[in-house]
């Protein structure tokens, strides 16, 4: 991330012995520790924050080239008319008159014979 060398860590390792003192060094690499950590989460949540923008933004664009696909897709071709769906689904027998005419009756005894 920041291409620090060996060589510059041990540098960085000896003025922090001498400007600290190695009494209070283990203190300070954890208080520097705990920074760090929080330095991370922070960043972490705000990429992800900027992240779910980025989606959303994303959907939203998409979801608008749909609607627009969709509307040119019914443009092109549109849909029947409710009466005419009715009329080319419509039975090609008369109905009957009555409703006894529809249901047909039992058969008796005395009409298998």
């Amino acid at each position: 991330m920041f291409d620090i060398g060996w060589d510059e860590m041990l540098f960085t390792a000896i003025v922090a012995i001498v400007v600290i003192g190695p009494k209070d060094l283990p203190l300070a690499l954890r208080t520097a520790g705990r920074w760090i950590g929080k330095i991370r989460r922070v960043s972490g949540h705000f990429r992800t924050g900027i992240e779910t923008m980025i989606r959303e933004a994303e959907l939203e664009d998409m979801e608008k080239k749909w609607r627009e696909q969709n509307a040119a897709i019914m443009q092109a071709h549109p849909m029947p008319a409710p009466a005419a769906e009715l009329a080319e689904h419509a039975p090609t027998e008369p109905a009957p008159a009555s409703a006894e005419a529809a249901v047909p009756a039992p058969a008796t005894p005395a009409d298998k014979a």
